[in-house]
């Protein structure tokens, strides 16, 4: 009889137990010895009934898109002419993000308050001579998408320098040469546009074969900036001028001083009217450094020439190289004067 009333008395003080904990539960944050969660009902997210409904992407000032379609009913001819470029493809046919999904406003901005007042240029982002937006606000836009690479030398580079737009040499709104969207029909003509001193060396008698289609501008210039100061696509002049002329890079033996500090000692980069773009004919060339006692270095003249009165064979062929050939340099043991 005691064993079976103290196994009694544990059931029934066991029964009690639970009953008191269940009976504090709900106002206990344990229960079963483990912590509950406690919710913020201040910050919890809305439910799906309390959401609120989506809003077309806006600016800070209020600005909204209002799609291509609503563009295209005035620009008609715009539209038309941007159906064909590269930028028509991408954004219409395979769209990388939100932004090109919006088309025309990709890149002009929200067009609600321009369609409210078209009037008032500075309420749509343009691209024009005519433009009210600002250049920097304009070229923002274009490199929003088309930085890195060729442009990242492009903020303080002479071109940002003398504000020059991306407009200037690019017209995304129409097809007018095969690469680049250029403003002109090539990328040699765009340049030629502002760099009519370049221009005209082009046209001299001895010039680099760019007007022949054989080269471009870009093959020697970044337009979009560079590490130096002509936008070369090297490091130096020399460096740039090796990449065709690799026969004159050398190391040699013997080292020509004024060749080997920079090619443009001796030639014109564009043009000249002296032979292999030569700054001045020969030998008055050489004679700019070569003048000391003892070596036939003395002016000639016009009458020097074969067909003059005083015939002198230093302008006869090719005048100092017809003896010192190497000029760029030699790597022949009794070469220290360039000759044979």
């Amino acid at each position: 009889m005691t064993i079976r009333f103290r196994f009694l008395s544990l059931i029934a003080i066991a029964l009690v137990a639970l009953l008191a904990r269940g009976a504090s539960a709900d106002s206990s944050p344990f229960q079963g010895g483990l912590p509950l969660p406690v919710f913020d009902t201040a910050s919890a997210p809305a439910t799906p009934a309390q959401a609120t409904p989506a809003t077309p992407p806006q600016k800070d000032d209020g600005r909204f898109y209002v799609g291509q379609e609503t563009c295209s009913t005035c620009h008609q001819q715009e539209a038309g002419n941007w159906a064909h470029t590269a930028h028509a493809k991408v954004f219409n046919l395979h769209p990388r993000d939100a932004k090109e999904e919006k088309n025309c406003e990709a890149c002009h901005g929200p067009g609600s308050a321009h369609v409210e007042d078209p009037s008032d240029f500075t309420k749509i982002i343009s691209f024009s001579h005519k433009s009210k937006t600002p250049i920097a606000e304009q070229n923002e836009q274009c490199l929003s998408c088309h930085k890195g690479g060729q442009r990242i030398f492009w903020h303080d580079s002479i071109h940002d320098q003398n504000k020059l737009a991306c407009s200037d040499c690019h017209n995304p709104m129409g097809t007018f040469a095969a690469h680049g969207l250029t403003a002109r029909e090539s990328i040699s003509q765009t340049c030629f546009s502002c760099h009519k001193e370049q221009h005209a060396d082009f046209a001299k008698r001895s010039h680099m074969p760019l007007l022949e289609g054989k080269i471009t501008c870009t093959d020697c210039h970044n337009p979009h900036g560079s590490a130096t100061a002509p936008l070369l696509k090297a490091d130096s002049v020399n460096e740039l001028c090796y990449t065709c002329h690799a026969d004159k890079r050398g190391p040699f033996l013997f080292e020509h001083a004024p060749v080997h500090e920079s090619c443009l000692n001796c030639h014109s980069p564009h043009g000249s009217n002296f032979e292999n773009l030569l700054t001045t004919p020969r030998p008055v060339l050489c004679q700019q450094c070569h003048s000391q006692d003892g070596h036939p270095a003395q002016l000639l003249t016009k009458g020097n020439l074969p067909h003059g009165p005083m015939p002198d064979p230093r302008l006869i062929s090719t005048s100092c190289q017809t003896c010192h050939v190497n000029i760029h340099g030699s790597n022949d043991p009794s070469g220290s004067r360039f000759e044979r």
